[in-house]
């Protein structure tokens, strides 16, 4: 991963055209457009492969994970529908690409990732860049009780099923956004909270993720 934070005009230009071509796929929130044009994607890849930063493409970053393919990022972000000030809890640090994105449209983030080395990688370049995410370490499937409830929720892997745990960690009127399915597609599933024991399921287009695993997962 780069450490060396360079964003010239020749990566500006790269995400000028990322965005251009997220708005041509669909992508209509003005603000999660102006996040992705922000955020400078190539430093979590190594230099040798910054030219494959701007692709709208998922890439590998190690332990099995990748860093999230931009529409993905973008369409999920969209579905949250976040203000600033929104607390917001995100499932799978990952890179913390998405993590950055959050922090561009005004959230407060809570984010926790099950991979060690990935978590030490991220709580050290996030900060670096200007990010500064409130971190978790352990297993995500079980959401981080003891700082909910959270007016939004993201899942950023794959799960079985929406996990009762992670609704109850949501406000009344939150919105939990989650890919639902096997371990070769999912459904992207957006959740919101009408009261204490109501909800009301949306289920949407399909996905490809890495698979949520934990004790309310795989």
């Amino acid at each position: 991963m780069a450490y060396k934070f360079v964003d010239n005009y020749r990566e500006r230009g790269a995400r000028k055209k990322l965005v251009e071509h997220l708005a041509s796929r669909g992508i209509t929130d003005k603000r999660v457009l102006n996040a992705i044009g922000k955020v400078p994607r190539h430093f979590f890849f190594d230099e040798t492969f910054w030219n494959q930063a701007y692709k709208d493409i998922a890439f590998p970053i190690g332990d099995g994970q990748t860093i999230s393919q931009p529409y993905t990022v973008a369409y999920q972000s969209e579905l949250l529908h976040i203000s600033k000030g929104d607390k917001v809890l995100e499932i799978g640090t990952g890179s913390g690409y998405q993590t950055c994105i959050l922090m561009e449209l005004g959230a407060e983030v809570y984010t926790i990732e099950r991979q060690e080395s990935i978590y030490r990688h991220t709580l050290k370049v996030l900060p670096g860049m200007g990010y500064k995410a409130n971190f978790f370490f352990g297993d995500g499937s079980m959401g981080i009780a003891s700082h909910a409830p959270y007016h939004k929720i993201i899942v950023t892997a794959g799960a079985p099923f929406v996990p009762e745990i992670l609704l109850k960690q949501l406000k009344i009127g939150g919105i939990l956004v989650i890919p639902v399915g096997d371990e070769r597609s999912q459904t992207m599933v957006t959740v919101i909270r009408i009261s204490e024991t109501e909800y009301e399921k949306f289920e949407l287009d399909t996905f490809r993720f890495v698979p949520l695993v934990g004790d309310q997962a795989w």
